[in-house]
């Protein structure tokens, strides 16, 4: 039967919890990666206490909770405040609880592509338009190991190396490079060279082995070099690399469209692509029958890539909510704006990610929280 980690192997073989905010607070916040999948898993953007007795009902084994019912520091959990209640009520019930938030946000296929889906025009599950992040992830830094091996033992060293840790590159192992060349070496006295004497010039045929090491690896990695290198004193050299960005994958998305559109049009795409019952509001700047074609979008709260949506050319900012004066400095900057509610530009996606769930989890169901709302409602 499948477990709570089956569950979180899969949500992050597309949405790894690495690519969440630094601030954010991705993973398993209740319950055991061990517990079984014997009761359906609920989907929801607010892990409200109607969600939790909801799912309760479904003899739930767990929810996945989009925004992070955990993110301040709880003190204690008790009965006296809905938030400890939600929490207890869970453990008490064995449901685990699981978030993805920004890293879902952040992933190609996630919560954002979704919306930007909408707004190019095109049917769901297609893209009009170039769509590439605001601020692309970068995959952690490595480093390389680099050694100078006689010809002899280059496969020695190499497999060691592998074995502890480096050479690795996505699904592939033993990843390495080497080129030939020629050293040299002056072994002084009471040294015991392993290829020619000590005490004269010697010129030995080489090979200079690199291989990448994610940098918790390294020092193990060196210590087995040392081990299986014949030299006594082996040149080896530890080079810290950059992280390589990801186009596809970060925080917000700028998007150029196939066609140029105009801010209106755009809101009413954006509004049937959340719902008849979504409400949009606009914030004109200029000439509202200019046509525009770079948008920047952020589901959720996404004031703080305002600037930076704008910097890179964006003529429109959509997201869910922003404060008055966000508001209207991006229309003094020249940057209209289009808001439809925090959770309303993130809801919409659960039925996707329900989807591809139930693909990857055979036998467990997938059920979307009817409870889950959003939490304001607009009065007539």
């Amino acid at each position: 039967m499948r477990t709570v980690d089956d569950l979180i192997t899969a949500i992050e073989s597309f949405a790894p919890a690495s690519l969440a905010e630094p601030w954010d607070k991705v993973g398993l916040q209740v319950g055991s990666g061990l517990r079984k999948l014997d009761g359906p898993v609920v989907l929801t953007i607010d892990l409200t206490e109607a969600v939790l007795a909801e799912a309760v009902g479904l003899k739930a084994s767990a929810i996945v909770a989009y925004h992070p019912p955990i993110f301040e520091p709880l003190t204690r959990v008790t009965d006296r405040t809905p938030r400890q209640r939600i929490i207890l009520g869970a453990i008490q019930h064995e449901i685990a609880v699981y978030t993805p938030h920004t890293a879902l946000d952040a992933a190609p296929g996630g919560v954002t592509d979704w919306l930007c889906e909408g707004l190019s025009g095109g049917k769901p599950g297609e893209m009009h338009g170039d769509c590439r992040a605001l601020t692309p992830h970068e995959n952690a830094g490595l480093c390389k190991i680099v050694t100078f091996v006689p010809e002899s033992a280059v496969e020695k060293v190499r497999n060691a190396l592998a074995a502890n840790g480096a050479g690795a590159i996505g699904g592939y192992k033993v990843c390495s490079f080497g080129v030939r060349g020629t050293g040299t070496f002056f072994g002084g006295e009471g040294t015991k060279p392993a290829v020619g004497e000590a005490g004269r010039i010697e010129h030995v045929e080489e090979t200079r082995l690199e291989m990448v090491c994610p940098p918790p690896a390294v020092a193990l990695a060196v210590e087995a070099l040392r081990r299986f290198h014949p030299y006594e004193e082996p040149a080896i050299d530890v080079y810290s690399l950059e992280g390589v960005p990801e186009r596809r994958t970060g925080a917000g998305r700028r998007l150029v469209l196939d066609r140029p559109a105009r801010v209106g049009e755009l809101a009413s795409r954006l509004r049937a692509h959340l719902g008849p019952e979504a409400r949009v509001q606009v914030g004109f700047a200029g000439d509202e029958d200019a046509l525009v074609t770079t948008i920047g979008v952020v589901p959720g709260a996404g004031a703080s890539l305002a600037r930076l949506a704008h910097e890179q050319g964006c003529q429109v900012f959509v997201t869910g909510e922003m404060r008055h004066h966000d508001v209207v400095a991006s229309r003094h900057a020249g940057l209209s704006v289009v808001l439809a509610g925090h959770t309303n530009t993130e809801r919409g996606y659960l039925p996707r990610l329900g989807e591809r769930l139930r693909g990857m989890l055979d036998g467990v169901g997938v059920e979307i929280a009817s409870s889950d709302c959003d939490p304001l409602t607009v009065w007539a």
